[in-house]
């Protein structure tokens, strides 16, 4: 605990040394896709996938919403969810399904000095629990970011809390968990010039009190294996419960964002999880469709 403690101090003193900033505005689990700054209705489609030595998870995100004003936005997103997996008993899992179907309330504030956001997000256990896409309980996320440009470097922080992690863009996670959490990433994003950015951070995943982790590669009924290297619980049982270290985690991440066009982003990533010892590969595709939306409304009128 008091590892737990002084991890959350100190990602506390770099929020508030970081205070001047901006960078991507916080999402909790929606595609990351080009900025919008134009107001109205808003739609989005993205596709992620991540693999590690004995998982692949892909996500297919469709969401639609509104853009109030340059502060202010709403959307709701669904989820289709893709799974390919191996446990620590050598058993292969393939399932596919709907997600959590998720609201999301995001602010956003730019300005010289400072530039920041925020998101919440509200989550309904719409997804299969035994394959790991749902907790089975309505989850909750309320995410900060701060960040600010300096010159080619965005140095940025991002903080959040809620009763169960929701996948970032960097990693489709092979398991679901439920248990209050904080979660942290410091880092900086440079342009590259020629509509490419490269980013690096570290990460920091510290929950406290009874937590559950539901794996997306063992099949609910299937006998628990050998307990698997560096705590990969999501491995070994379809459903594990206990203290805060079955789902702990921090590490370090990179990402190249390439935005081909104003409406595209794609996403090429590499993370490292110090705490599960394992090496992630994650490439994404949002759309930005939105335009798609106004020209049907303006042949209308």
């Amino acid at each position: 605990m008091p590892t737990k403690l002084w991890r959350v101090f100190f990602f506390a003193i770099v929020f508030l040394f970081c205070k001047q900033s901006y960078a991507q505005a916080p999402a909790a689990s929606g595609p990351s896709v080009a900025d919008d700054s134009s107001g109205g209705p808003v739609l989005t489609t993205s596709f992620y996938g991540s693999a590690a030595s004995q998982s692949h998870v892909y996500e297919w995100t469709t969401t639609a919403g509104y853009i109030f004003d340059r502060h202010f936005s709403a959307d709701i997103g669904i989820p289709i969810v893709l799974v390919h997996g191996t446990s620590s008993k050598g058993t292969t899992t393939s399932s596919a399904g709907l997600g959590n179907v998720f609201g999301q309330l995001q602010f956003t504030d730019r300005n010289p000095l400072l530039n920041s956001g925020a998101v919440a997000t509200v989550a309904l256990p719409t997804g299969d629990s035994s394959k790991g896409l749902s907790t089975g309980r309505v989850t909750a996320d309320v995410t900060g970011q701060i960040a600010k440009p300096l010159g080619r470097f965005t140095p940025f922080l991002t903080a959040g809390v809620g009763n169960s992690l929701f996948d970032p863009s960097y990693w489709q996670r092979p398991y679901t968990t439920l248990g209050n959490v904080a979660h942290f990433q410091g880092g900086t994003a440079f342009d590259l010039g020629r509509s490419l950015t490269l980013s690096a951070s570290f990460y920091d995943v510290v929950p406290w009190g009874d937590q559950k982790v539901y794996s997306r590669v063992v099949a609910k009924g299937v006998s628990s294996g050998p307990t698997s290297q560096h705590g990969r619980v999501f491995l070994d049982n379809a459903l594990s419960t206990g203290g805060s270290s079955i789902d702990s985690d921090n590490g370090f991440n990179a990402d190249l964002n390439f935005t081909p066009a104003k409406s595209v982003d794609i996403v090429f990533s590499y993370l490292h999880s110090i705490h599960f010892q394992t090496d992630v590969f994650s490439f994404g595709v949002g759309v930005n469709l939105s335009s798609l939306l106004r020209r049907g409304a303006i042949s209308r009128n």
